[in-house]
């Protein structure tokens, strides 16, 4: 895709435009920090964010703001990121080009901020704090080890909240099976199943302790644990009509999320035989495999480093032009 045709798809969690360079760079280095933080982005100055119009860099100004450019961008960050910034005609305007790489020395952040308010991540078209877990998760990533595995020596598990949780994870294995064989298959699960799994950790005085995927798992931080889910007006964000936000364990929230897209896609029916079948206008199975696949797999800094936005379902029904959003927020 060329860089006209890029311009015309609009902002997205790798592109943003400027009309012209911002005095306050700070303006542009939280999406430049964001952009090295994640899977890279573009940055081209001398289009107009809202309406995507090239509105151009006059020419004799041209390379004065590249150097401009890439100074800020050199002094501002730490560690040291360097752009590629270059000159490209559309329309017969100039227009600057800056291209971030995703970065290896994760978490990047504006100096002048520190590392705790001046660190970003992008979500989809815009930057947004990283924060402190996630900052952390970076160190974690970039290292090799993983975030969901660290133990919270803070915090200590009941025996009595053990044992619920290993109930209630049978129980639900049971209710989700499509058989008599798959019910009679259901194990219990045991406490030395959640330390084989990395969701508990016993020290050396015997005490159980959590790890982070427990306590993700377990929705226990409501901030970093939660499915939103949005049905709006038309093909735009601007009117909800339903709007909902799932906490708790995860299989609950998947079970809620799920619900919320039956309850908002149409209904039909066939006869099969004497017999009436139901039929949704999508899949059901795969609605809830999609649902279940973005929480199975996420990461708290993959692709969009979605924090905030790890999963979207956006369709177009046959009969309407609404549409879904359904988002896990993590932090």
């Amino acid at each position: 895709m060329t860089l006209e045709e890029m311009i015309m798809t609009g902002e997205s969690k790798n592109l943003e435009f400027k009309v012209q360079r911002p005095k306050d760079s700070s303006k542009y280095m939280k999406s430049v920090i964001a952009f090295a933080n994640g899977s890279g982005g573009r940055l081209v100055f001398g289009v107009d964010d809202k309406t995507r119009k090239v509105v151009g860099i006059p020419k004799e100004q041209v390379f004065g703001e590249i150097d401009a450019i890439t100074a800020a961008i050199s002094d501002s960050c730490e560690p040291v990121i360097i752009p590629d910034v270059y000159l490209q005609t559309i329309q017969d305007k100039s227009v600057i080009v800056v291209d971030i790489q995703p970065g290896r020395q994760r978490p990047y952040y504006i100096k002048s901020l520190g590392i705790n308010k001046g660190t970003f991540i992008r979500v989809s078209g815009t930057s947004r704090p990283a924060g402190r877990d996630l900052t952390t998760e970076m160190y974690y990533e970039d290292e090799g080890r993983s975030y969901d595995n660290v133990v919270r020596r803070d915090l200590i598990v009941t025996s009595e909240e053990i044992d619920a949780v290993c109930a209630e994870m049978k129980q639900v294995a049971i209710q989700n099976a499509k058989s008599e064989f798959q019910k009679r298959s259901v194990k219990t699960v045991t406490k030395n199943n959640l330390i084989s799994w990395g969701l508990l950790a016993e020290d050396e005085q015997g005490n159980i302790h959590p790890t982070n995927g427990y306590v993700f798992m377990m929705g226990k931080d409501e901030f970093l644990s939660m499915i939103q889910c949005g049905m709006f007006k038309g093909t735009s964000r601007a009117v909800f009509i339903d709007k909902r936000e799932y906490h708790g364990p995860l299989w609950k929230q998947i079970e809620n999320a799920y619900q919320f897209v039956l309850r908002n896609i149409h209904l039909g029916a066939k006869l099969n035989g004497i017999f009436r079948e139901d039929i949704y206008e999508l899949p059901p199975d795969s609605i809830r495999e999609l649902i279940i696949n973005a929480v199975m797999n996420c990461s708290f800094c993959r692709h969009l480093i979605f924090r905030w936005l790890f999963m979207m379902i956006a369709w177009k029904s046959l009969r309407r032009e609404d549409f879904f959003l359904v988002s896990l927020s993590q932090g």
